[in-house]
């Protein structure tokens, strides 16, 4: 069965030439949920690098809180708080040291937060007296 638009093209007649106007809002539809999809996909990856980022800045801060309680001399046991800047943001931190059951040994909280909310903490075990 050969329609008006199967004959060869000198007899073609002009209505079969292009596409309808159904056909292009159809395929201008499907291209508009093509890239609201990549436009919501892009977003979402930024928003993911900045909590990557936030993180991992927040644990270099963690680590060295941490480190400055490793190496300190005398931790009392209690908590002390403070804020460091560090790549152009304020950190708050909070170091809580506490006792363990194990006679001699300390346990280390550190905590560290933006205004955004807790980014990373840390625990590490200290001897009482090193």
């Amino acid at each position: 069965m050969i329609d008006n638009c199967t004959l060869q093209a000198a007899a073609r007649p002009k209505s079969c030439d292009g596409f309808t106007l159904i056909e292009m809002l159809v395929a201008l539809a499907v291209f508009a949920l093509a890239a609201m999809a990549l436009l919501n996909l892009a977003g979402e990856s930024t928003r993911s690098a900045v909590r990557v980022e936030a993180r991992t800045l927040g644990g270099v801060v963690a680590e060295n809180i941490a480190a400055e309680a490793m190496i300190a001399p005398n931790l009392p046991v209690g908590e002390t708080a403070g804020e460091v800047q560090m790549a152009g943001r304020v950190w708050r931190w909070r170091r809580i040291v506490t006792g363990t059951e194990v006679p001699g040994m300390g346990r280390i909280d550190v905590r560290v937060s933006t205004d955004e909310g807790q980014v990373a903490d840390r625990v590490l075990f200290r001897a009482a007296g090193a």
